[in-house]
């Protein structure tokens, strides 16, 4: 309500003091009789209103007579009721309020009960006893995001690498994040990454997204960035069944007169991955060597039901299923190279990528309450995500390259990936009296990431019409089969006690006492098929038609043969792929005790104690005999949160911890990894970190859709593990603890605030918000350590840096027209997000860092019901289009290796609910 009727409102109080009336009382949930935070209360007809507190409580001074009190809160069917207000006879009226269904992106949820609505998480988040931020399907839903990594870079201090689901929590990376789904730990789909890829995660599938960045001992230790915690979505209130359809294009692949994407692959994403018999006796591969032409129009559908039983007066199951399939097309073009520290390119190339991706999603729950005392939840996940990326280079490349005026050469690589994820999941709570509840949840998941038949061609001229395969290396003409298959068990438990009653009945304290289990096993192998060509038969070769040079009969032939690492088909073994192991065991006891210390002050205390041993084996082209080494640690977690409650609205926070970052599998095996400009080794001497976080933060809800809020953040890392180029003939990139200590400080705000309320009504309004983050990093480097803790040497340019994949600068800023009249609604969202410079990788060698220079995007959706059944959506991303570049940050100047612009993505969508 507006500043200028609560000045009215005292003012008639206190001119009519001797004659008011007290009124007052609860507004409440209809089924569940949970108090309503900030629902408004007004007199109808007059300018006099008032909200309920945090409690539910509203007051008002009445003179006597008759008045209609109008309740109102979002997501809940408006009340009235006529009273009576007699002097001197103080009145009571309390309201039950019915939750109504509201229409988000892919399911109707009910309010109170869903934490998907953005004033039920605001809520949630003043009300918790350690920080807490989270971003809702509602909020997404009007912003127009449709995957998890887009999603949790809405909130403050997380920005994701471009062209990847990675992401960066106050400037540290993957290594120093974690993810799970409903609590339970998530295995990952990326040999080279710790956690799964977030964009495979359709915002369909999510009620909410919790982003833990002030770490809490119920939770693993492996992480001083953030924990993000999918909660996905349930069912609950009136049977339903929503079926949407929708189509997309980008700018730029639409804009190209012909699109070329990978041939012979599925175009629903489930192709064949099997490596073919006899590939080094005869040519028996399934895929072309050839592009094929598609019209890249990208299409969706998705379907969601939820129905739910009644058993008795006590027992119900909830159940709630969607099913989903998008694909989408990309196109982006630009200078690809790389540079020496005296400014020379000796890579210089032009770069085509044509991308098409897929992704499958299927996902069940079921919600069963025995009794209000004891609840059981399965959830079931499924998906199958597909990318292909057709990438075409020419231009000069030093080693292969002639320096023959007009001489380039061309590189043609076609990259196809399918991951495909199952999560099972069974929860339980259990009220066993007043004071003692017991909570479980186990989870298996498997994931199983292949790279089939990459395949990859380098081909020169020399200023002719004529190419020739560059037989520079076997490596440089070769297919490509990876596999990774990794299953993962965890199981929580945990005991709560809750002691010591207040005057009001209340307990002031609980103590909770668990164990956490984690074993995750991770199968790799990968062979690379090279081509030996033979050079009487390398003359004009037609880079468009390929399959004319490689096929049975040219083998045959002898133009060419095949080879692994390990040699031909003469060789015994040829065909045993490079492998590694990894074998993780996590074994956790805490113990958590909150306690109201006062009437402002609470606390949460707790400490945790994990036993890990993460074991490596391996077999490669670098240890063809193989060996095997095996990390183990004993960590000690403290961790303190407190919160002062300044006043009924306002919070003042501080959290401090201790954590620690393991090194991933693949950092740890002597495994090769080759990339058109860059090659991977791991390093078995890489070992853990320790990290220290500290938090203090403010918080302010002067409504219940609206939060200011302040954070100063600290993180002090012992050893930091980074990736670097390795001082070598072949300048190859590894790991290792590059210096004694790291630390990253910054300053993160957010306002979410109602702008503008049209007729003084919550369903007509303009609303903004912004968050934005500072932050510096530093790093120490430190030669010498490396050396001496390494069979390893670096070289680096600089004694210090920042972190790489830090912006000191992240900013996001939305404004949102909201309208609802009879059965339509309406809203509209403009949303902006501004990056600054970021490190991509450290220079050595006296070469510069490479840097991610600063962009921004923009975004508009828009969001059309016509009634309660038919709706429409329209989003518009990246509407600036802003180049994408990259610069070596040489001593000299500034030289671009990488620059490109996405395209422009829109896309439309109808839904109907039956």
């Amino acid at each position: 309500m507006k500043l200028l009727n609560l000045v009215a409102l005292v003012a008639t109080t206190c001119a009519v003091q001797a004659q008011s009336v007290k009124v007052n009382g609860v507004v409440s949930h209809q089924t569940t009789q949970e108090p309503l935070a900030f629902a408004t209360v007004s007199i109808k007809d007059q300018t006099i209103g008032t909200n309920t507190d945090i409690n539910g409580k509203y007051e008002f001074n009445l003179k006597p007579g008759n008045y209609t009190l109008v309740y109102q809160y979002l997501g809940y069917k408006t009340a009235e009721k006529t009273i009576q207000v007699i002097e001197d006879k103080p009145l009571k009226v309390n309201m039950s309020l019915e939750e109504e269904s509201i229409q988000l992106e892919g399911v109707v949820v009910e309010a109170t009960r869903s934490k998907s609505r953005e004033s039920a998480l605001l809520l949630d988040q003043q009300k918790a006893a350690e920080i807490k931020q989270h971003i809702g399907s509602q909020e997404l839903s009007r912003k127009g995001v449709s995957d998890v990594a887009t999603a949790v870079t809405k909130t403050t201090g997380i920005s994701k690498q471009e062209g990847s689901g990675t992401i960066f929590v106050r400037g540290l990376g993957d290594r120093y994040n974690s993810t799970s789904l409903n609590g339970l730990p998530l295995a990952s789909n990326d040999p080279e990454k710790k956690n799964i890829d977030l964009n495979i995660f359709s915002t369909d599938i999510v009620e909410y997204i919790s982003i833990d960045k002030a770490y809490s001992v119920k939770q693993y230790g492996d992480v001083a960035g953030a924990n993000i915690d999918i909660i996905s979505k349930k069912h609950h209130g009136n049977d339903f069944l929503e079926i949407g359809i929708g189509s997309n294009v980008n700018t730029n692949a639409i804009g190209e007169s012909t699109f070329y994407s990978i041939a012979d692959r599925n175009s629903f994403g489930f192709s064949n991955t099997k490596i073919p018999n006899n590939p080094l006796s005869s040519f028996s591969f399934n895929n072309s060597t050839q592009s094929e032409k598609r019209v890249p129009i990208g299409t969706s559908i998705n379907v969601n039901g939820g129905k739910s039983f009644f058993f008795g007066e006590e027992s119900s199951l909830d159940l709630f299923a969607t099913v989903s399939f998008g694909n989408n097309f990309g196109f982006h073009e630009g200078l690809s190279g790389s540079v020496q520290a005296q400014d020379n390119y000796t890579k210089k190339l032009n770069r085509k990528v044509y991308e098409y991706s897929t992704n499958t999603t299927a996902m069940f729950n079921a919600d069963y309450s025995i009794n209000p005392k004891h609840n059981i939840k399965y959830n079931f996940l499924f998906i199958n995500d597909s990318k292909e990326k057709n990438e075409q280079y020419n231009g000069y490349i030093r080693d292969t390259t002639s320096e023959e005026l007009g001489a380039e050469t061309l590189i043609s690589r076609g990259t196809y990936r399918q991951d495909r994820l199952f999560v099972n999941q069974l929860l339980g709570d259990h009220e066993i009296n007043e004071q003692l509840k017991f909570r479980w949840g186990t989870a298996f998941n498997s994931v199983s990431a292949q790279t089939p038949d990459r395949q990859q061609y380098t081909l020169n001229n020399n200023g002719s019409d004529s190419y020739a395969f560059s037989t520079n290396s076997r490596s440089d003409n070769h297919r490509y089969f990876e596999d990774l298959t990794e299953n993962e068990f965890a199981a929580n438990v945990a005991l709560d006690y809750s002691f010591a009653k207040n005057s009001e009945n209340l307990y002031k304290g609980k103590v909770t006492v668990g164990y956490n289990f984690r074993n995750k096993k991770r199968d790799f192998e990968a062979t690379q098929f090279n081509f030996q060509i033979v050079n009487a038969h390398n003359k004009n070769i037609n880079p468009l038609a390929l399959d004319s040079f490689f096929n049975q009969d040219n083998f045959e032939k002898g133009y060419f043969r095949t080879y692994t690492f390990r040699g031909g088909a003469e060789t015994k073994d040829a065909l045993k792929p490079q492998t590694y192991t990894g074998d993780l065991d996590i074994h956790s006891g805490f113990i958590n005790v909150e306690y109201q210390l006062s009437d402002r002050l609470s606390g949460v205390v707790g400490a945790r104690f994990e036993t890990i041993t993460q074991n490596v084996k391996w077999q490669t082209q670098l240890d063809n005999v193989g060996s095997e080494n095996e990390l183990t640690k004993n960590a000690f977690l403290p961790s303190l949160s407190l919160k002062y409650e300044l006043t009924d609205i306002q919070n003042l926070r501080l959290a401090a911890s201790k954590t620690y970052t393991l090194p991933q599998f693949k950092e740890r095996a002597l495994f090769l990894y080759e990339d058109i400009t860059e090659t991977k080794t791991g390093n078995p001497f890489v070992y853990a970190s320790d990290d220290y976080n500290l938090d203090l933060k403010w918080e302010m809800f002067p409504t219940n859709d609206e939060v200011y809020s302040a954070t100063v953040f600290g993180k002090y890392i012992q050893n930091p593990i980074n990736e670097v180029t390795i001082a070598s003939a072949s300048n190859d990139i590894s790991y290792v603890n590059t210096g004694d200590y790291g630390y990253a400080v910054g300053l993160e705000v957010e306002v979410r605030k109602n702008l503008i309320s049209f007729d003084d009504a919550e369903t007509n309004k303009i609303t903004g918000g912004l968050n934005a983050s500072w932050m510096k990093t530093y790093q120490e480097l430190d030669n010498k350590k490396v050396a001496d803790e390494n069979p390893l040497s670096t070289s680096f340019t600089e004694e210090n840096s920042s972190f790489t994949g830090a912006s000191d600068l992240l900013l996001n800023a939305d404004l949102s027209y909201i309208k609802e009249w009879k059965e339509k609604s309406l809203i509209a969202t403009l949303s902006y997000a501004y990056f600054s410079d970021k490190i991509y990788a450290l220079g050595t060698e006296q070469s510069g860092n490479l840097v991610d220079k600063a962009f921004n995007m923009l975004d508009f959706a828009f969001k059309f019901n016509f009634n309660e059944n038919f709706g429409i959506t329209l989003n518009a991303k990246n509407l600036l289009n802003p180049s994408i570049e990259r610069k070596q940050e040489n001593k000299t100047q500034d030289v671009t290796v990488q620059s490109y612009k996405l395209g422009s993505n829109l896309s439309l969508g109808l839904k109907y609910t039956f």
